[in-house]
């Protein structure tokens, strides 16, 4: 079960922040900090300041001595300091992970919210194993240099990643999803079918809203997603809010704040135009008895809504 605490890179972002902030209150330019200090490189407290490095114990007791911090700011940065110690330590709760899904995982672990949208997949957090196989091997078609021994690995990676939303304590998750990325262009039949019941499961959780998009909605004053995001809460305001871009290829990070007010805004827009959780899981219901059914090579069911039936979920819930 993954960690229900920050990442040691959040911790770390954090620690950043708050250690530019204190030496911009003492007055003090980089250059002078490093001197005071006595370190050889002048890119340390760089890289500390960005969150790019793990911290060292005895170098952020110098800097706070320092800067003078007082004793309920000492006691939080080095607690802080901590957490943003041994990712080795934190990555072992997963299991398997990979280091493209790792940049996921890290923004996911300790999240307060969960907000995605997706214009062509299912988001991650909610793919089944085929699925997401699916996904991971038309990608990889692109990529000259994949390892075409790897997709296994970053198959369990993802799944490993869906343990967040399954205890009391797990995020609050919503997800807007495009008709499209349920079409037959997004895989076999029998694949498709399977994540349809998934979604339909997952919808009823509590902590998990999902809203299907229909194809002719108006979005805003008809207002086109250039491309799938998500944004991330925490339960301590003073860590940023986080919101995630992803393009294909390169996927972009930001805590700008400007930029995380507009995605939003648009995100409040797409959930205004996709249909009710309750139409959504309607929806997801017919699409699923409508689908094609699994050949009989294809298995026996693997989840509890298959086993007893996807129409007896509306009723249950």
């Amino acid at each position: 079960m993954p960690p229900a605490v920050p990442s040691p890179i959040l911790r770390r972002r954090r620690l950043g922040t708050e250690l530019r902030s204190l030496r911009e209150a003492s007055g003090l330019t980089g250059e002078q900090v490093i001197e005071r200090v006595g370190w050889a490189s002048a890119s340390k407290l760089s890289r500390l300041e960005n969150g790019r490095s793990r911290p060292d114990p005895g170098d952020i007791r110098a800097l706070l001595d320092l800067y003078g911090a007082d004793d309920e700011t000492r006691a939080e940065l080095t607690a802080i300091t901590r957490e943003a110690g041994d990712i080795r330590a934190w990555l072992k709760s997963y299991g398997a992970m990979t280091e493209h899904q790792r940049s996921y995982a890290e923004l996911e672990a300790g999240c307060a919210e969960i907000r995605e949208y997706n214009p062509v997949l299912v988001p991650g957090l909610l793919q089944t194993a085929a699925y997401a196989r699916v996904r991971i091997v038309s990608a990889r078609l692109a990529e000259s240099d994949a390892d075409p021994h790897a997709v296994e690995t970053e198959v369990d990676a993802r799944l490993a990643r869906q343990a967040l939303l399954q205890p009391a304590d797990a995020p609050r998750y919503t997800a807007v999803l495009e008709e499209g990325a349920l079409s037959r262009r997004a895989g076999p039949p029998e694949v498709i079918r399977e994540q349809l019941t998934q979604l339909c499961e997952l919808a009823a959780w509590p902590k998990v809203t999902i809203q299907v998009l229909p194809r002719d909605a108006t979005i805003g004053d008809w207002y086109l997603p250039p491309t799938a995001f998500s944004l991330y809460r925490f339960p301590d305001p003073a860590d940023p809010e986080t919101l995630a871009i992803e393009g294909g290829f390169t996927d972009v990070v930001s805590h700008d704040v400007n930029a995380l007010n507009r995605y939003k805004m648009v995100f409040e827009w797409l959930c205004a135009a996709a249909r009710s959780p309750s139409d959504s899981l309607a929806w997801l219901i017919e699409a699923t008895e409508t689908a094609a059914p699994p050949p009989a090579a294809y298995g026996s069911p693997t989840t509890p809504a298959q086993r007893r039936g996807v129409s007896g979920r509306l009723t249950e819930r």
